[in-house]
């Protein structure tokens, strides 16, 4: 019942990471030289990263890399007491000018803050509210319960399929969901976005994937559209894992985090 990545959107192909030279570290790997140019609230195990490539890129793997006097932290996965959040963190209490904001990362898993916060920037977004029990048809809902994730949402056309999603996301009416409202023609897409760009044919949502990083900077994500006849607004943000993105994007990714 899980429509998650239905229809992946594509975008035409882009360059790779331009010249600038990039400093990229990995926390908690194995030890090398060149620390000094760490934070110190940084752990001491972290380390320069540049050689190893797609290999860096395992299940959970965090790496740091600067550029122009900025520090990005790269994840999986940056969700609230996660060891990329509390990276983030140290870095603000260091003083360092990071990205993304410790603040930012908890709005933009959030559906309905997302959302609002896209808006707001001025960015086009599906029509949505929080309910309990009441959903108008077509929908696609998603859970706000403390377990919930925006990667995971469902889809729904009919009475039936609506009632027992419903109940599934609210534990049988103990939570409130956020429910978007779709026209009957409406498909939904997924892509991936590293640091704003997409690769393949993407080039339908390219230009909202780097208004979408201006706003959460966030180097790796999903982003979830609904697709109208009038074009592609975003119904959700969400972590991307690794081992779900493809070999162009890896090979993107990569080229962030060696150069």
């Amino acid at each position: 019942m899980n429509n998650r990545g239905t229809g992946l959107v594509r975008a035409s192909a882009v360059a790779a990471a331009g010249n600038t030279a990039l400093m990229a570290f990995s926390v908690n790997r194995t030890e090398q030289e060149g620390q000094e140019h760490l934070p110190a609230e940084v752990p001491a195990n972290a380390h320069r990263a540049g050689c190893h490539h797609e290999n860096g890129l395992l299940r959970d793997s965090l790496h740091v890399l600067e550029r122009d006097g900025v520090w990005h932290v790269i994840s999986e996965d940056y969700s609230y007491k996660t060891e990329p959040y509390y990276t983030i963190l140290s870095y603000e209490l260091a003083g360092k000018n990071v990205r993304p904001a410790s603040s930012t990362v908890l709005d933009a898993y959030i559906v309905p803050i997302c959302l609002e916060r896209a808006r707001l920037a001025g960015l086009p977004v599906v029509e949505w509210g929080v309910s309990q029990g009441y959903v108008p048809l077509p929908s696609i809902i998603y859970g706000l319960n403390y377990f919930a994730t925006s990667a995971d949402f469902f889809e729904v056309r009919d009475g039936k399929e609506a009632k027992e999603v419903i109940a599934h996301v609210t534990n049988k009416g103990k939570y409130p969901f956020c429910f978007q409202k779709i026209p009957a023609n409406a498909t939904v897409h997924s892509c991936i976005s590293i640091f704003g760009r997409t690769t393949d044919s993407c080039a339908a949502i390219a230009g909202l994937a780097e208004k979408i990083y201006q706003v959460f900077s966030l180097p790796l994500v999903t982003m979830v559209f609904v697709g109208t006849e009038n074009g592609y607004r975003l119904s959700s943000l969400s972590p991307a894992k690794y081992s779900r993105i493809s070999r162009d994007e890896r090979a993107l990714l990569t080229s962030y985090i060696s150069r």
